[in-house]
């Protein structure tokens, strides 16, 4: 009974925050142009990096939901250090892993968290594109770059040319419809700006420019209570039982024998290597660890290393980067995780920064019934969920 309890007692703390940041979350979703990432992470060098990790820190996507987003980033263009960083950064933090530190650690560890998983993705970025310059390595997009190296692109002044892929095309074609046709083959002779072509196509497109606000409002509440949602609930349901368990059978003085050094940042990384955990469902498991008496440190060390070093993003970056890049991401996000690990330890021990969860200060943080609102709305929402999923997985098998 004492764990359903503080179970539910974690739950009803988590849950404004959590609905906070997924709101946040899906009006980052919407309201960041669909372009601006390409645009922006396609050349190599520090300051691309460090603009990939910036952009990548709050973005709402989690271990499994940046895998993706990252591939699909480098087979665009993105540079090994933009993509190294991106996929360092976002599941490391975002908007609603750091509200949800706040009440479940405290301020400074919700200060402390985005600064590392900044550093740590600046730092693993660079490594990897220091290694690409010195070695040629084989990745799953070099066909795509290959078919770009034939030939250099054409601006398209206008949508009419001399060019014959677009002479032939217009007989039969629009202007917008030709400019589209070109772009989308494959190894032609000819290629065209996409920006340059969404210019004729103005019209076609005037639907997504003139969308109302409420619409928008409604596809990002939708993205934040489906996708995202369905990407984070199993294991923030896992983290919250685990920091409850830890909460109710482990004693404070169990861990502390061991709870604080370097053994214990290793042991963390040990243990969060093999996960497969998001920064937000990391959280309520850090405050666990830190109940039963792991120091702040060695809690960082695992927020970190945890969402980043799982099985499946270190088979992508081996995949799309290269197998000597998995050498180079691994000490980057280690390395930087055991230094800031050590930092922190350092402030609380000298400047005596607070790292707590703030259960007892609950009633000053957010009014009661507030909490079991929000609470009941996110409990209702994962039931959802789960019923949906249990129903398309019964027509499957039907």
């Amino acid at each position: 009974m004492d764990l359903l309890i503080n179970f539910w007692q974690l739950f009803l703390l988590s849950a404004p925050w959590l609905m906070l940041g997924l709101f946040i979350a899906g009006l980052l979703n919407v309201y960041l142009p669909a372009d601006f990432l390409n645009k922006h992470l396609g050349k190599e060098g520090f300051w691309t990096t460090v603009k990939a990790a910036l952009i990548g820190a709050p973005m709402p996507l989690c271990s499994c939901g940046v895998i993706p987003a990252a591939i699909g980033l480098r087979r665009a263009g993105a540079s090994k250090s933009a993509t190294t960083a991106f996929l360092v950064s976002t599941p490391e933090t975002g908007v609603d892993s750091v509200s949800v530190s706040y009440v479940l650690l405290g301020p400074f560890m919700a200060i402390m968290r985005p600064i590392a998983a900044i550093c740590s993705a600046i730092t693993a970025g660079m490594l990897v594109g220091k290694d690409s310059q010195q070695y040629t390595v084989k990745s799953s997009s070099s066909a795509i770059s290959g078919c770009a190296a034939k030939r250099k692109p054409e601006p398209l002044r206008s949508c009419e040319t001399d060019s014959p892929a677009l002479t032939s095309a217009q007989s039969t074609s629009s202007c917008c419809a030709t400019a589209e046709q070109t772009v989308t083959s494959s190894c032609g002779d000819v290629e065209h700006s996409p920006a340059k072509v969404i210019s004729c196509c103005d019209a076609k497109h005037a639907d997504k420019a003139t969308e109302t606000a409420m619409a928008k409002m409604s596809r990002a509440i939708s993205f934040s209570c489906n996708k995202l949602l369905e990407d984070t609930m199993v294991w923030l349901m896992i983290g919250l039982f685990f920091a409850a368990l830890v909460q109710t059978y482990v004693p404070a003085s169990y861990l502390s024998q061991w709870g604080s050094g370097i053994i214990a940042m290793l042991v963390v990384i040990l243990i969060s290597i093999p996960m497969y955990i998001c920064a937000t469902a990391s959280t309520p498991i850090a405050a666990g660890l830190l109940l039963s008496g792991v120091s702040p440190g060695a809690v960082l060390v695992f927020m970190l290393a945890g969402p980043a070093t799982n099985i499946a993003t270190l088979g992508v970056v081996g995949n799309e980067l290269g197998k000597r890049a998995v050498i180079a991401y691994l000490t980057g996000v280690i390395g930087m995780a055991l230094v800031f690990g050590f930092l922190t330890d350092y402030l609380v021990a000298e400047f005596g920064f607070v790292v707590a969860p703030l259960l007892g200060d609950e009633h000053q943080v957010l009014p009661h019934w507030l909490s079991v609102l929000t609470g009941l709305l996110l409990a209702m929402l994962i039931l959802r969920l789960v019923f949906k999923k249990l129903a398309n997985t019964g027509k499957s098998i039907a």
